[in-house]
């Protein structure tokens, strides 16, 4: 086995997914549009589900784990852009990073559903 099929295969979880453990990977990368509407809800949201289902879907922890890292990652750079906002950078970047965390989380949300590990581009891997 290659390299790459090596690390492939070492980053998927050991069997597919079934149709519930999909939908519960899927609610927890969704879960964080929460955020939009509710102040630490896209932190809140993935962070939830992955706990009450991290030990009984693996799948589900591997993916809430990912959402998580992500979600985390993005309120890092919003923070940064609030503080960017003082030199009026910061009011070019904010909404350039939400629209990026939202079409990225929607992406991410539809292949998991699909039974697909999916790895954001850029994300803080801080909850391993």
């Amino acid at each position: 086995m290659s390299e790459n099929e090596t690390q492939t295969a070492d980053s998927m979880p050991a069997a597919s997914p079934g149709a519930e453990e999909r939908q519960w990977a899927m609610f927890a990368h969704l879960s964080a549009l929460i955020g939009f509407l509710i102040p630490f809800g896209s932190i809140l949201g993935p962070l939830i589900i992955w706990q009450i289902k991290k030990a009984e879907m693996p799948f589900v922890d591997d993916q809430g784990k990912e959402s998580l890292n992500f979600q985390i990652t993005v309120f890092i750079a919003v923070l940064v852009c609030l503080l960017l906002t003082i030199i009026l950078i910061g009011f070019l970047l904010l909404p350039i990073v939400g629209i990026a965390a939202l079409v990225l989380t929607i992406m991410a949300g539809i292949k998991a559903n699909n039974g697909e590990t999916y790895r954001y581009p850029f994300a803080l891997r801080l909850i391993k």
